[in-house]
């Protein structure tokens, strides 16, 4: 892994000040971005700018989100320590540890074989015990749930039902979902699950992910 350095670390400072100027208010979230070292997850091409606000590319048409993404997520999950998180799409790796960091026991599913084999040891050099799947997505881990929280890190065109199932009563979804009027665009969703098995909706704006896809890549 690669250094981490009193620069980084004062980098990292600054990226949380533009955060909190952004409107992210959770100090759990603010926290875990001043300890998590970004730029060990970005290609070398890119250290020079793990700590903007930007998304960069990983390989397989997938990116590490920005952090400002990042941060807004983990804010809208409300996470307590202890709490049993599924995260769909691993990526990167980066949001399972600013998940691992506030205190979740984090779940984390990749479809894409390459990013899997690539993360999975990748995430083993942490201390956070991260458990990291081969898999749909859309499924979920029924065996494993069920959950205080779900995190999709990708572009929904429906409310998983699978992952509703494995949600526990009181738990939050926070999920991208496509507009049912414009392709082009998505809304970014909380979703808390009452007793009767609905879903209460909130909506916080406009965002940008790649697709969430079905079945199991080997590109």
């Amino acid at each position: 892994m690669q250094e981490d350095s009193y620069r980084h670390k004062g980098l990292r400072q600054q990226l949380v000040q533009v955060l909190k100027d952004k409107g992210i208010t959770d100090v759990n979230v603010l926290d875990a971005i001043s300890v998590v070292p970004r730029h060990v997850f970005l290609e070398s091409s890119f250290v020079e700018f793990a700590y903007q606000d930007k998304a960069f590319p990983i390989g397989s048409g997938q990116t590490i989100s920005q952090p400002f993404t990042v941060a807004m997520q983990s804010q809208l999950l409300n996470i307590t320590k202890g709490m049993k998180v599924l995260e769909i799409g691993t990526g990167s790796g980066y949001q399972s540890c600013i998940l691992a960091q506030m205190g979740a026991k984090v779940f984390t599913i990749e479809r894409q074989r390459n990013l899997y084999l690539k993360t999975k040891p990748f995430l083993e050099e942490f201390p956070y015990h991260i458990k990291t799947f081969l898999g749909d997505g859309n499924k979920g881990l029924p065996t494993y749930g069920p959950f205080d929280r779900v995190l999709i890190t990708a572009a929904a065109p429906v409310i998983p039902q699978a992952l509703v199932n494995q949600l526990k009563t009181g738990g939050i979804m926070v999920i991208p979902l496509n507009d049912e009027t414009d392709a082009t665009k998505q809304r970014m969703l909380r979703l808390t699950k009452q007793a009767d098995g609905s879903m209460l909706r909130e909506e916080f704006g406009d965002c940008r992910f790649v697709p969430m896809l079905k079945n199991i890549g080997n590109d």
